[in-house]
């Protein structure tokens, strides 16, 4: 089984128990809005990294960051873009996964054969919503994700 952490909205603030759940994952997955580049540092000393940029990562550090990313794992494609709402492919039957971020709110969802995955906002608390982190858990082609709410 591998394990996919997956983290995004940081904006800049890596927080302790955020660190802690990412710990021992085979891979890190970072959704955007980064917000400086020393989080990307540390999440790379965790395990190896693909990040995306998000709206508020501005400056030459980010300008080295994509706007979209594809990590395979076995059978098992993963699209990464920060606001889910400017997806301009069709995944359903090339990715068996996408994860976003953008929104805050975590969400875990299917829809035809595709699992959309948002672990919400690591970084600073905004409105109501949960700090949280995500997971993916994969064994084949087979994918499970799960939400770790912080705080």
């Amino acid at each position: 089984m591998t394990r996919v952490a997956l983290i995004s909205d940081t904006h800049g603030l890596l927080r302790p128990e955020a660190v802690r759940l990412l710990r021992g994952a085979d891979r890190i997955i970072h959704a955007g809005d980064i917000g400086k580049p020393e989080i990307l540092d540390e999440l790379g000393a965790l395990a190896p990294l693909t990040a995306v940029r998000g709206n508020n990562d501005r400056g030459r550090w980010a300008a080295q960051v994509p706007e979209s990313a594809v990590v395979r794992i076995g059978k098992v494609a993963i699209y990464v873009l920060h606001n889910l709402a400017e997806l301009d492919i069709d995944p359903v039957g090339k990715y068996k996964v996408v994860v976003s971020g953008h929104s805050h709110k975590p969400i875990v969802k299917e829809r035809d054969g595709v699992l959309y995955v948002n672990p919400g906002s690591a970084g600073p608390r905004r409105f109501t919503l949960p700090v949280a982190v995500g997971e993916l858990k994969i064994s084949g082609d087979k994918v499970r994700a799960r939400i770790h709410e912080l705080a």
